[in-house]
């Protein structure tokens, strides 16, 4: 019964972190959307909902500190806990990158758009879709889809590099547009680096399930 009964707190604490990959899919969606809407208020709401993102991981670190400490796990079960600590960090990070997405919203303001934003949609559709799969991953503890994740970084970084390019050459033949050339850089970059650390998510996935440290990539 005891047993039964620790199993059920390591289901719950693995929700726990689902719940808290939902709310920063969410926040990114929204960040995009607000970016693309040059919706100031929309930006706002982004950073706000950041502190429930944060609560989220303060409550599993709690959790996790408690398990530790009246359970003594051992073996998987120590390693879910250990895993799940180091997960949360990362999607926590991922939240942080959308806030700051918001942010850049906000510098923009209602100014007109030098370029449209299909590719940092499309790059963060991307990020969306590694978010859905790193889901199912950790419900599953699926260790292939995990490894799929990589693949989704790769293409992401491919995009940053193109983005990259084109903005610099913009920049390049008009000078009017660094200001918000290099806030459209930053925005890139921060869903490059959601993609990174959705990956860190999946290595962690890996080593929950099988005892291993795997580098994807």
């Amino acid at each position: 019964m005891v047993r039964m009964g620790f199993e059920n707190e390591l289901k719950a604490l693995k929700q726990e972190v689902v719940d808290m990959l939902d709310k920063t899919e969410f926040s990114i969606k929204t960040a995009v959307k607000a970016l693309a809407e040059k919706d100031v208020e929309l930006a706002k709401g982004v950073i706000k909902l950041d502190n429930e993102i944060d609560q989220i991981m303060y409550e599993i670190e709690e959790k996790a500190i408690e398990l530790i400490a009246l359970q003594q796990p051992m073996a998987k079960d120590l390693r879910m806990i250990f895993a799940i600590t180091k997960m949360i960090t990362n999607i926590e990070r991922v939240g942080d990158f959308g806030v700051n997405i918001a942010k850049e919203v906000i510098k923009i303001g209602q100014e007109e758009h030098i370029k449209k934003w299909a590719d940092i949609v499309r790059m963060a559709e991307i990020v969306i879709s590694m978010i859905d799969k790193v889901k199912t991953s950790l419900i599953l503890e699926d260790v292939t889809l995990a490894l799929e994740v990589g693949e989704y970084d790769d293409i992401v970084d491919t995009m940053y590099k193109d983005l990259y390019n084109d903005v610099l050459i913009m920049i390049h033949k008009n000078s009017d547009y660094i200001s918000q050339g290099t806030k459209i850089l930053f925005v890139g970059r921060y869903i490059e680096r959601m993609a990174d650390h959705l990956t860190n998510v999946c290595e962690m996935i890996i080593y929950l399930v099988k005892g291993e440290r795997v580098e994807i990539n």
